[in-house]
């Protein structure tokens, strides 16, 4: 890689309306892309991710590095969030807590964090001691508001750009509720938890893309997440099944580059690790121009697009994002 960051990198001013960035920061694997190595190089850490039964030594850089991300993206998603609340159960700070802290020290006033709502709050299954159980706080109004949606924008304010629901990809019919029983739970949680035009929701089952579902987004101002993940169709497939409609209230939309489609996530983690490379053959085709057309689509209806990326949905987003920059440049 390059011995400082390139020019290449950088996509804060690529349209008033558009924000790009990243899903987790810190890879050092972006050294010489993002982080300066005469800065940072020596100041790496590492830690041991267990994927699919193998183990991975990841090397990462210190949260301080954050502030030479925002010199090149404009949003990033702190993927930690969704592993834990912020407060725990006697509204204590958790770790968690702490570490979004260290984050607020180095945002300037313009830089925008998406926090992912924790899978506590939207999985409906959670995987304990090994097996998969039913997660009694589904969707419990309650504790999201208490021990995270508060705390959180107490902490961060305006710098949060988004909150992301992710519900886990349910492929058996038994595992997941008729679509307007899960449409009804939704209804039920958006009337309870307070108003936030920062809400948005990624459904990553298929089958429940349909017209019960969409109308409590739009109800509720929650924009759908459109999101290029293993099991999904394709996004604009996603975008036609809610009737080619942004739906968030803020004017608002997110598209997320997950993994490449009909691959599943510990396999494109072992494909893109560790991240300092664009992997051949890996990205999906027309994932890009895709992405570049969407943008368009939501300028052109006063919409503000975020474009999260994520290394495993080719071997490494800073590429990705220069790809899909260009493709916007070109087209628009």
């Amino acid at each position: 890689m390059n011995d400082s960051p390139s020019r290449d990198f950088r996509f804060r001013g690529l349209h008033p309306m558009v924000r790009i960035g990243t899903a987790s920061d810190r890879y050092a694997g972006w050294l010489g892309q993002i982080y300066s190595p005469e800065r940072f190089g020596g100041r790496v850490s590492t830690r041991v991710n267990r994927v699919g039964g193998r183990s991975f030594q990841e090397t990462v850089l210190p949260v301080e590095s954050v502030e030479e991300y925002f010199q090149h993206f404009a949003v990033l998603e702190l993927d930690s969030t969704f592993y834990s609340l912020l407060l725990d159960e006697q509204l204590q700070p958790t770790p968690l807590f702490r570490l979004l802290e260290k984050y607020r020290t180095y945002l300037k006033q313009e830089d925008r964090l998406i926090l992912k709502v924790p899978q506590t709050i939207c999985a409906r299954r959670l995987l304990r001691r090994g097996e998969f159980t039913e997660n009694p706080d589904c969707f419990r109004a309650d504790i999201f508001t208490s021990r995270f949606l508060e705390p959180a924008t107490a902490l961060l304010g305006e710098s949060i750009a988004a909150f992301v629901f992710e519900q886990e990809y349910l492929r058996k019919e038994e595992e997941r509720a008729p679509v307007r029983e899960f449409a009804a739970l939704l209804e039920r949680f958006f009337s309870e938890v307070p108003p936030d035009e920062r809400y948005h929701m990624e459904v990553r089952t298929d089958a429940l893309l349909q017209e019960p579902y969409f109308r409590v987004l739009e109800k509720f101002g929650i924009g759908q997440v459109l999101s290029h993940w293993t099991w999904l169709p394709s996004l604009k497939a996603q975008f036609r099944k809610s009737g080619k409609r942004f739906l968030n209230s803020g004017s608002s939309a997110l598209i997320r580059l997950m993994t490449p489609r009909g691959i599943r996530y510990e396999k494109a983690y072992a494909m893109a690790f560790p991240f300092d490379r664009e992997v051949e053959g890996m990205m999906t085709p027309g994932m890009v121009e895709q992405t570049a057309d969407l943008m368009i689509t939501a300028i052109e209806k006063g919409v503000t697009m975020h474009v999260v990326i994520n290394n495993r949905a080719g071997g490494n987003a800073p590429l990705i994002a220069g790809m899909v920059s260009k493709a916007f440049s070109e087209q628009f």
